[in-house]
């Protein structure tokens, strides 16, 4: 019994051991930032109650579009969110996003439920603007963190991290039918609450860790993504039979219990690579051999880094402040200062190609109701348009990240490349819309989400690969800034006021007049059509403008990007190895000594 007893307890000990080492590992960050992440994209259900805005409010479409534009301003425009991670750790850039997000979507629903006077638009414009701009504190927090602790994977991590936020939209949609039913003003309650609630809860957990590279340490991101392309076709299933069948406030109880249990699935993938961790670690306690050989294998001379330079060098490089030496930035893939990144050519090409590219995308996304409204598909179809377009955020997202990945590492296929692509891609989605191909706004609704995700962790990933990561909380948000400045061109300048327009022409025809206050709609091709053939033209201007940072970086793409990583990476790896053998070896010398004595 004694001895029943004492396996208990050691078995207990093992237990505690390891979930203590699951909380505090660099893998439960991941899952804290995939949780943050699905409660995120509130700026993306904007289809969903914009349209309770415009009748509660009396708006016409061009006011609509500026709401929309302040609040994708506020989504993207994060240097604010970006230099305050510049100096102070994740959880307060974190915790300050979370009071954003509820202030900001909270006084949303306090208006639109006539809880309180009715705004003037720029109070609404500064209300969606605050709460969306809790996004970018959001990723800033989470994603840019992940990064730094997994460098040689950026491109997979971003890839998973911004593929949550596209299916958040979906998640959320869940959610909100289980807790609110069909009350579509609650919905604005939800976005308010829920995101802020989860960051609150995972403050001191999303934190820098010194990136030690793990032999299997993709195979882990493939296991998380396998287990988000199953909540992704669970989402989808959900989508296809909600379209169909009439589902009770519990039916959506049950669907919502298990995308959250899909959800949480990854704790338990970390709890087993932790516990071989755990393992690894007992085992060369037992016989250090193994650990010996890495040691040797992994020497590096303190002076020396993987590329031949010496680490004064890159000290130097470290030091050098954000302003100084402006136009004399370092080759690629070195940390350039945020001034050397501003002044750069190849930074001017891709904000220029993004305007075009994910101003066009975002375009199409933020109008997808009013678009279903005057193509005159049913209600419950213009919901299924939004959900589809959140499925395919996600697929894009996460295509482009592990794809770009894959062929960047096994056949060097620039990223930049990729980018392009899916740019001329977006393309067709904007014709179908134009057209009104039958039936086309499904299809368009794939295409456009698709794109719409795959831009962003090809973004993100260009930028950390040809900048450096020293500064890249802000160079993160400075990239972002060029969807805003998309939007108000193509949606505020042009798609708001030609649907406007003819919107009144409609009126006119029919001998009426528009009231004070009321709601201006069109219907019919003609509504959006000119302003898709204009996005069409801009985004295939942007995919070619594109090509010329392809041109410019082919040469940088053939090489070994991550080269530096991997140096450093075994530095650190030798270094906790070498303190680790030191601790062993006056551990036995302790053990002889009692032995002898």
């Amino acid at each position: 019994m004694a001895g029943s007893g004492s396996v208990g307890v050691h078995g207990w000990g093992d237990m505690k051991s390891l979930t203590i080492q699951v909380i505090t590992g660099r893998w439960f960050v991941v899952f804290a930032s995939f949780l943050i992440m699905s409660g995120a994209g509130a700026t993306y259900m904007f289809g969903l109650y914009s349209s309770d805005i415009k009748k509660t409010l009396g708006y016409d479409q061009t006011t609509i579009n500026l709401l929309s534009f302040f609040k994708d301003v506020g989504t993207n425009v994060g240097l604010l969110s970006g230099l305050i991670n510049e100096f102070m750790p994740p959880w307060v850039v974190l915790a300050i996003g979370a009071v954003l997000n509820f202030f900001g979507y909270f006084m949303i629903w306090l208006s639109v439920t006539q809880k309180i006077a009715r705004p003037q638009v720029w109070q609404m414009c500064l209300y969606i603007f605050i709460g969306a701009n809790s996004q970018s504190f959001a990723n800033t927090g989470s994603l840019v963190t992940c990064v730094k602790n997994f460098p040689e994977s950026r491109g997979v991590v971003l890839g998973i991290l911004k593929g949550y936020l596209g299916l958040s939209g979906a998640i959320i949609t869940q959610l909100y039918s289980a807790i609110y039913y069909h009350d579509t003003k609650a919905l604005i309650l939800l976005i308010g609450w829920l995101p802020a609630a989860i960051s609150f809860v995972f403050l001191r957990t999303i934190r820098y860790m010194k990136p030690i590279r793990q032999p299997n340490e993709l195979k882990v991101f493939y296991k998380f993504l396998y287990i988000s392309l199953g909540l992704a076709g669970f989402l989808l299933v959900m989508i296809i039979i909600q379209q169909r069948v009439n589902f009770k406030q519990s039916e959506y109880g049950v669907s919502t219990a298990v995308v959250l249990l899909l959800l949480f699935l990854p704790v338990a993938v970390i709890f087993i690579e932790e516990y071989k961790i755990q393992q690894s670690k007992r085992l060369a306690l037992v016989d250090p051999s193994p650990v010996k050989v890495v040691t040797e294998g992994a020497k590096v001379n303190p002076n020396e880094s993987t590329n031949g330079q010496s680490k004064t060098v890159s000290h130097e490089t470290q030091d050098t402040r954000w302003w100084q030496n402006v136009f004399s930035p370092p080759d690629r893939g070195e940390d350039y200062t945020i001034l050397q990144v501003l002044f750069s050519i190849d930074m001017l090409i891709l904000f220029v190609a993004s305007i075009c590219g994910i101003g066009g995308t975002l375009t199409a996304v933020d109008n997808l109701g009013q678009i279903g409204a005057s193509l005159r598909y049913p209600k419950k179809s213009i919901s299924t348009f939004v959900s589809l377009v959140s499925i395919w955020n996600y697929l894009g997202r996460v295509f482009a990240g592990f794809a770009s990945e894959h062929i960047l590492t096994k056949y060097k296929f620039p990223r930049p490349l990729v980018l392009s692509l899916t740019m001329f891609l977006a393309c067709i989605g904007h014709l179908l819309i134009a057209f009104d191909v039958p039936n086309g706004l499904y299809v368009a609704s794939v295409i456009i989400g698709f794109s719409f995700g795959a831009q962003w962790p090809l973004l993100f990933a260009i930028i950390s690969e040809l900048f450096g990561l020293k500064y890249y909380a802000t160079l993160f948000n400075f990239g972002s800034a060029a969807s805003p400045i998309g939007l108000y061109v193509l949606n505020v300048r042009i798609t708001g006021p030609f649907y406007d327009k003819e919107a009144k022409k409609q009126l006119a025809a029919l001998g009426l007049q528009r009231k004070p206050g009321q709601e201006l709609n069109c219907v019919g091709v003609d509504c959006f059509k000119l302003s898709f053939i204009i996005i069409t033209a801009a985004t295939f201007i942007g995919a070619v403008i594109s090509l010329f940072l392809v041109a410019r970086t082919r040469k940088f793409y053939r090489g070994d990007i991550y080269k530096k990583f991997r140096g450093e990476a075994s530095a650190e790896q030798a270094e906790v190895t070498g303190a680790e053998n030191g601790g062993r070896e006056l551990g036995q010398m302790g053990k002889d000594d009692v032995d002898h004595n």
